[in-house]
């Protein structure tokens, strides 16, 4: 059994030289990987995703689809493409309620077990990307939890 882990864009993972270094040993349908990763991953289109593809004797293949990384998400719900080049450059802005969704999603991923610890990973990641929470400066926020 093989495993291989990928990061793809959601809905539209593409054949590429990485990809085909890591198939084209196993003798595997390229195209059938494909289509079944972007099945597997519409759902998160435009944001990168994390992928585990796990390839039996018989050439099986089971895709596992992981949540996408916390910036990927913050960017999707604050409607940009990119966080901020410097610390003093604002992009975006985020409400609370994503927030909390977002660390509820990634609670089991981040390893805690407190929503308001997994709350201000998520904040930590909006300072760090230039995306204000409801209008103010994440580090406010941080200081009113």
């Amino acid at each position: 059994m093989v495993e291989i882990e990928l990061l793809v864009e959601g809905g539209n993972a593409k054949p590429g030289p990485a990809l085909g270094q890591k198939l084209g040993p196993l003798g595997v349908n390229m195209g059938q990987v494909i289509g079944l990763i972007n099945q597997k991953t519409k759902q998160f289109a435009g944001m990168k995703v994390p992928v585990k593809l796990i390839i039996d004797e018989n050439k099986n293949i089971e895709v596992e689809v992981g949540l996408p990384p916390t910036s990927q998400l913050i960017k999707k719900e604050a409607g940009i493409e990119k966080g901020a080049s410097n610390q003093k450059e604002w992009v975006g802005n985020i409400s609370m309620e994503k927030i909390k969704e977002i660390a509820k999603l990634k609670m089991e991923e981040m390893g805690v077990e407190d929503l308001n610890k997994a709350i201000k990973c998520v904040i930590g990641t909006c300072i760090s990307m230039g995306v204000k929470i409801d209008g103010k400066d994440p580090r406010e926020v941080l200081k009113e939890l």
